[in-house]
């Protein structure tokens, strides 16, 4: 925001009823009850309410914006120092009537600052008539969106809702890509805070999080999925159903000797992406049971029995 006589004149703490030293959230808090209590809407054929309003929205246009803010603090310290004597009504020095003449060598290292936006140096002068700042493109905002595991995988439209800083909301209508991921950012351009004097609407960020499924977990675009086999399916191999994310059922052939915690790959069976097509990556995990009927207690101890070595039995010989 451009440097203008009100900084000089107007005290913007005092207009919002605000200390100096107010933190962020107690000049925002302060703004929005004064902009519902004199909004237009609500004090209509109201000359004073509406000139009241607009000094606020121009007090919280300048220390509502942390950067700007520091910038009015700057001005302000420097007191009558930072304006030059000229003709009554102009702190800004002598120019023709409509105009106005800014010395920015009189800031000191401020002006150093101030004179990269005015287009000159440090010891430069800005000149310029009207009291009107240009147009200004507005905050970028941010907002959290929670989508269902599903909704995730396959893509969904739907509407986030934002506060303004007059309490009223407004809602945004978006449209999630399928496969995006817990924590992934959206942008949405010129969908965030309106702009100044006719300037560009911010940016919008969506911050989605995906909740939990019961069943399938998720590495990038793949799925990924626990199955439990019995012993003998493991040991003997065996043909098992797999059920997909769409509902259907794929046959998955585990080899002979399959090992607990073995993962396989089904192809195209993952989430499907405007990219890419991720797989169905399926763990087995061997299911001991916790109780046995006395056949198959019998077929087990037979089957010990046969077993001449078992897997640790060098283990527990001594040299």
């Amino acid at each position: 925001m451009d440097v203008k006589r009100e900084w000089f004149e107007k005290d913007y703490y005092a207009v919002l009823g605000v200390s100096p030293d107010a933190s962020e959230k107690e000049i925002q808090k302060a703004y929005r009850a004064l902009a519902r209590e004199l909004h237009p809407d609500k004090n209509p054929d109201n000359p004073a309410a509406e000139e009241r309003f607009k000094d606020v929205s121009a007090a919280y246009e300048v220390i509502g914006d942390p950067d700007t803010r520091k910038q009015y603090d700057e001005v302000r310290r420097m007191g009558p120092s930072a304006m030059r004597g000229g003709p009554a009504g102009n702190p800004f020095g002598g120019q023709a009537p409509g105009g106005f003449t800014f010395d920015l060598g009189d800031l000191g290292d401020l002006g150093d600052l101030f004179g990269g936006r005015f287009g000159g140096g440090g010891g430069g002068r800005f000149s310029g008539a009207g009291r009107a700042a240009g147009p200004r493109r507005g905050h970028d905002q941010e907002a959290q969106l929670r989508l269902g595991f599903d909704e995730a995988v396959h893509g969904v439209t739907t509407t986030v809702t934002l506060a303004e800083p007059d309490g009223a909301s407004r809602s945004i209508k978006v449209r999630i890509p399928a496969g995006v991921d817990d924590g992934q950012r959206i942008r949405l351009r010129e969908k965030g805070g309106a702009g100044i004097n006719g300037g560009p609407r911010g940016d919008l960020y969506v911050i989605v999080r995906v909740a939990d499924h019961p069943l399938y977990g998720r590495d990038g675009a793949n799925l990924l999925l626990e199955m439990p086999v019995t012993f003998a399916e493991a040991a003997l191999g065996a043909d098992i159903k797999v059920p997909t994310f769409d509902g259907e059922q794929v046959t998955l052939r585990l080899p002979a000797g399959t090992q607990s915690g073995r993962t396989f790959r089904v192809k195209g069976r993952g989430i499907a992406t405007a990219k890419t097509s991720g797989d169905l990556l399926v763990t087995v995990e061997v299911a001991v049971p916790t109780k046995l009927s006395r056949k198959q207690r019998e077929a087990l101890e037979a089957f010990a029995a046969l077993a001449h070595e078992s897997p640790r039995s060098h283990l527990e010989r001594k040299p």
